[in-house]
């Protein structure tokens, strides 16, 4: 995939209420900032003109995010309804969603469910990070921002407030990529915590190749062009339609001669067929999003005063704070 211009904007679905866009990596969604020549809303305002919506400021409502390094899929609710209802799946848990990576090093396990809970990095200089609980505290430019501490050691000060978080992981292929040892592998992040997938990858012991903030520490001339890291596949079952989408695999030797695999461990075709096959997740009460889920007629809305208030605020607008 080439980087990414204001003409070359990739559509894997789209309907009257919904898009989802195949977003480039090294691209933000939305930025309050001059400085940026290319988003993904800008994209989108170039494409579609007559589908932006005056009443929001960037014209375009994302009912989640990506990483500013991390390509892949990235669903755009039309209009507030859309957004109300996509919203409410992510709230319930019903979304899934599953990336491809390069992560370094020949994953032993074929099949693995990681369990770190994950909460913010305190360490001064290392805030803007995420770590898992146990990470001992760290002096401010350290390569790797998840090591755990011994298992019987309390939490340490590094690491506030973390969550419980689950990744299932499945090996696809090994293989080398600028001769070193990696392994092609399928994510479906079970949780929703930020960084989740390249703070779990490290914390394996197998960072995602090219992670400047979670992975190895290596020289520039060992730096590949960018992060490996793609959303393959979303699904958000909303109550009108099913969105559904699955992007092109970029990590492919045709696409990138760097990469090499020479063993192949699980074909990733039987794993989308699995994915599409699969059943919805029975709702279930997640963590609060953005803000609390409209009431629906006919039920006492449950939230305060100031949750409506941020519930209508979301609706109008849902912006994106720029990945640091």
């Amino acid at each position: 995939m080439e980087p990414g211009s204001m003409e070359n904007l990739s559509i894997v679905y789209q309907s009257s209420d919904f898009l989802v866009v195949n977003k480039h990596w090294d691209l933000r969604i939305d930025s309050k900032t001059w400085r940026e020549t290319l988003t993904l809303q800008k994209q989108l305002r170039h494409r579609f003109p007559e589908l932006a919506d005056p009443d929001t400021c960037y014209g375009f409502r994302f009912c989640h995010q990506l990483d500013f390094s991390t390509s892949g899929a990235l669903c755009v609710a039309l209009n507030k309804a859309a957004a109300g209802s996509a919203y409410r799946c992510f709230k319930e848990r019903r979304v899934t969603k599953a990336y491809l990576a390069l992560v370094r090093g020949h994953v032993q396990e074929h099949q693995t469910t990681i369990s770190y809970a994950i909460g913010r990095n305190s360490t001064e200089g290392r805030t803007h990070t995420m770590c898992i609980e146990g990470t001992q505290g760290m002096q401010a430019g350290a390569g790797a921002a998840c090591t755990p501490a011994a298992e019987t050691a309390p939490a340490q000060a590094g690491c506030e407030n973390p969550k419980p978080s689950l990744t299932e992981l499945v090996v696809l292929e090994h293989g080398l990529y600028a001769g070193d040892p990696v392994s092609k592998v399928l994510l479906k992040p079970l949780t929703g915590r930020t960084h989740q997938l390249r703070v779990h990858c490290s914390a394996l012991g197998h960072p995602v190749v090219g992670d400047l903030t979670y992975g190895q520490a290596t020289g520039p001339e060992d730096q590949p062009f960018r992060m490996m890291l793609h959303a393959f596949y979303l699904r958000i079952p909303t109550r009108a339609e099913c969105v559904e989408a699955c992007t092109p695999d970029p990590f492919l030797p045709a696409l990138d001669a760097c990469w090499s695999p020479h063993t192949l461990v699980q074909p990733l075709d039987q794993l989308v067929q699995a994915l599409r096959a699969a059943p919805d997740p029975d709702p279930t009460e997640g963590e609060p999003g953005p803000a609390a889920p409209p009431p629906e007629p006919g039920r006492p809305p449950p939230e305060t005063q100031a949750q409506r208030a941020s519930c209508l605020q979301w609706l109008s607008e849902w912006t994106l704070e720029p990945d640091n």
